[in-house]
């Protein structure tokens, strides 16, 4: 494992700090299986605003398990 690697844990897309990705030439993306896919791919499309233009799918284990987007972010 490396050292040193910063992380971050952010609830949404507009957390993300534009300074984090000063001069990174990767970024690791992980999500919980009640992560709402909406919102993980609102954090990457605001990932590639910040010059991260390549976003490739690691192979994994498929989830099928599916939640409902709670009410609080319908809207």
């Amino acid at each position: 494992a490396l050292k040193g690697v910063d992380a971050y844990m952010v609830d949404n897309a507009s957390l993300l700090e534009p300074q984090w990705f000063v001069g990174k030439q990767r970024v690791g993306l992980t999500a919980g299986a009640s992560a709402p896919e909406v919102l993980v791919q609102a954090v990457i499309d605001r990932i590639k605003t910040f010059g991260i233009g390549q976003v490739a799918e690691l192979p994994g284990v498929e989830e099928s398990t599916v939640f409902a987007l709670p009410p609080a972010l319908q809207a």
